[in-house]
């Protein structure tokens, strides 16, 4: 069995430094691995960048990250990638890495994702240029998760995860205004859960939302952004054979 701790939206600036560390200090008691679901800070500077990485560096557990819409207000998703990776932590965009847990191999496929809509009320690829390539970026989004959750099954992953920002299914979106489920994810993403094979997949952005959920094909959603479940982080518990 792994235990998959998970917390995302914790919009973190220079004022919470070491809100979250006491908690994060015991994940070694109870979680094999940490999954930070994006919006880690307010504005995506370095600044904020650094508040994160101090409050997970020298964890005892390995730590993997996808960026959020906040992590790019400030245009700097790169350097505020560099600032955690110098912390240790792995920040997935369209790839997968995988952590040995007990013997055990985990695979995590991320992206921060991105908008467009579910079945039936979503964009579509059609009419002006922008329209077009607002679509097309999910696509791209969804087409990197699928392949990348692909590669780990490939390469004998015991488990698979998604991690993403963006949510993939209209289920754990529950409690937001309906008028901005289209800004809220895109069912390409849940269409790459269910097409390449996962175990669990985790989101944050929702802030209103509710945590479960489950895509089509019956991969378990979960909605982790920190003012749906209220506390540093959950864990999830993913048996294997």
């Amino acid at each position: 069995m792994i235990r998959v701790a998970a917390v995302g939206d914790i919009h973190m600036g220079p004022d919470s430094q070491g809100l979250l560390r006491p908690a994060f200090d015991t994940l070694s008691d109870c979680a094999d691995l940490l999954l930070l679901a994006g919006d880690l800070t307010r504005h995506g500077t370095p600044e904020e960048a650094r508040v994160v990485a101090q409050e997970v560096r020298g964890l005892s557990v390995p730590v993997v990250a996808v960026l959020g819409n906040h992590d790019h207000h400030d245009e700097q998703p790169e350097k505020v990638t560099a600032i955690l990776q110098d912390a240790d932590v792995t920040v997935l965009e369209g790839g997968g890495t995988i952590v040995e847990c007990d013997g055990t191999r985990v695979g995590i496929a991320g992206t921060k994702g991105f908008c467009g809509g579910f079945v039936g009320r979503s964009a579509g690829e059609f009419g002006e240029p922008l329209m077009k390539e607002f679509v097309r970026y999910t696509r791209r989004s969804a087409d990197g998760l699928r392949t990348s959750l692909e590669e780990l099954g490939q390469e004998g992953c015991d488990v698979r995860i998604a991690l993403t920002h963006f949510s993939p299914v209209a289920d754990t979106l529950a409690g937001e205004p309906l008028e901005i489920y289209p800004f809220l994810g895109s069912y390409l993403l849940a269409e790459a859960i269910d097409t390449a094979g996962a175990d669990l997949s985790v989101h944050g952005h929702a802030h209103m939302g509710t945590e479960h959920g489950m895509t089509a094909g019956g991969v378990r959603v979960r909605n982790v952004a920190q003012p749906v479940i209220r506390r540093a982080f959950n864990v999830y518990q993913l048996h294997t054979a």
